[in-house]
């Protein structure tokens, strides 16, 4: 199959589970596992709840998943049934999210379109995925990101304390939902090669985007639309916002308290779908 975009052809799916801390990271060391998307969450390892909302989206093509070992994956159950029978695919792990984004694009089918997330996005809905991957699929820009506004989320979860890009025309949180139209938009995966979190250390944005959308940032003085223009146009390429209103969406297993604020909201889940 031809590695070039097609309308008809479902996006291509790249899941980022690594981990540079590995049995360092506070959850995974709560959990007693090798890797934080490994450790259970309400009783499901937090990978499997990730792959299992792709899977049912039913908007998504293949999927593929960035970590250092199979070998890993094939400890749970789950995991070890959908490696067997080709459901998922592992990609090789660089030493920094931009590099296996990078290194991912030379083995999968089709590399384009592609849309990325992360293995710790333990709240990710089936809902959630077909907004965005909809939405992308209307939209022309080589690129687009995923972002839930800050009212949104502390409507339903004022406790949990995230770093938002404040910005002239409000407060925004990535939901790490990323899409890459063509190779073209591969430029943009400088996004990752600090780790991201721009939110917690806005400095990056230097390393990333340059001076000029640093102080337009750092100093409100644009909207979230006008500084993605400019970041896109210092990367020489088209960039699109995809506003998702699901007050989950940003919120990552990052921590102690964000596994917490996770797993009361999935036995929430649970026990209301009952």
């Amino acid at each position: 199959m031809s590695k070039s975009a097609s309308s008809a052809v479902k996006p291509s799916v790249l899941v980022l589970a690594g981990s540079r801390s590995g049995a360092d990271d506070p959850v995974a060391r709560l959990k007693g596992t090798s890797h934080k998307c490994l450790a259970p969450i309400d009783g499901v390892v937090m990978l499997e709840r990730v792959i299992q909302a792709i899977l049912d989206s039913g908007v998504l093509g293949q999927v593929y998943v960035s970590i250092e070992s199979e070998d890993l994956m094939r400890t749970v159950p789950a995991l070890e049934k959908w490696l067997s029978d080709k459901t998922i695919r592992i990609t090789p792990c660089g030493s920094n999210l931009a590099d296996s984004v990078i290194a991912a694009t030379e083995v999968m089918d089709p590399a384009f379109p592609m849309i990325i997330t992360t293995g710790d996005n333990a709240l990710h809905t089936p809902q959630i995925l077909q907004d965005f991957v909809g939405q992308f699929a209307a939209l022309k820009g080589d690129a687009a990101a995923g972002f839930t506004s800050a009212e949104t989320v502390i409507a339903d979860f004022p406790e949990v304390g995230l770093a938002y890009h404040r910005l002239k025309d409000g407060g925004y949180s990535s939901c790490n939902l990323y899409a890459f139209r063509s190779v073209k938009a591969l430029t943009a995966v400088r996004i990752f090669e600090g780790g991201g979190q721009f939110g917690k250390r806005p400095m990056r944005i230097i390393k990333a985007f340059g001076i000029s959308p640093f102080i337009l940032y750092k100093f409100k003085l644009a909207t979230m639309g006008q500084l993605m223009n400019r970041i896109a146009r210092n990367l020489g390429i088209t960039a699109d916002i995809i506003m998702l209103p699901y007050s989950y969406g940003p919120i990552d297993v990052d921590n102690i308290p964000f596994f917490e604020i996770s797993e009361r909201a999935l036995k929430q889940r649970r026990l209301a779908a009952k």
